[in-house]
């Protein structure tokens, strides 16, 4: 028994030796028909990784120049390297910082460049500042008509003022009544619907 026993565990034996000496050849195999693919892989997956790091530090790296231009800008605002620096890092961030000099120094000029701005908010902002600065009721009308205009109701309001002080009621009314009940200047439309204009 001990020899049929012996006998079967050499067989076993060499029975796993040659499944896996069979899979190393199919591995070999496999790594030769697409060594190309792989080693294609790996230097994609450096490379990417690598540009990724590289895009990561140039835009840390601009942003802290952006910041310094700033604080420059802001201990000496006639600093015009500064200012050209500023401008040519992030044009965001240069025409927020030309929205408040603007709005500082009431400049309606500055205010009319920005009101093509692509920072968020500063060329809605500028628009409205704008208008609000000429007291023209043509210009709020075309701050309101703006689809997200962020103080569409007030410029309905302040429009409506104006026309008002001018004499013209029915087109004052016809402004406040633009104006949703569930805008937070209804009560003030109602006030001077009520109130203002007869």
């Amino acid at each position: 028994m001990s020899i049929k026993n012996n006998i079967e565990m050499v067989r076993d034996e060499l029975t796993s030796e040659e499944k896996f000496f069979e899979k190393s050849v199919i591995t070999e195999r496999f790594v030769k028909k697409y060594k190309n693919a792989i080693i294609g892989t790996v230097v994609a997956i450096v490379v990417v990784i690598g540009g990724n790091i590289a895009y990561d530090m140039n835009k840390e790296s601009t942003v802290r120049a952006a910041n310094e231009a700033l604080n420059e800008l802001q201990e000496n605002s006639s600093n015009t390297q500064a200012l050209s620096r500023l401008q040519s890092l992030s044009p965001d961030l240069y025409d927020v910082y030309s929205y408040s000099k603007a709005i500082a120094d009431k400049d309606i000029g500055s205010l009319e460049k920005l009101k093509k701005s692509t920072a968020i908010l500063i060329g809605d902002l500028a628009a409205y500042e704008s208008a609000q600065s000429s007291n023209d009721t043509s210009k709020f009308d075309n701050y309101a008509l703006k689809q997200d205009a962020i103080y569409k109701d007030l410029a309905q309001v302040q429009s409506a003022i104006l026309l008002m002080n001018e004499g013209k009621n029915d087109k004052a009314h016809e402004k406040l009544l633009l104006i949703s009940d569930s805008s937070s200047f209804a009560k003030v439309a109602k006030a001077l619907l009520h109130y203002g204009v007869k």
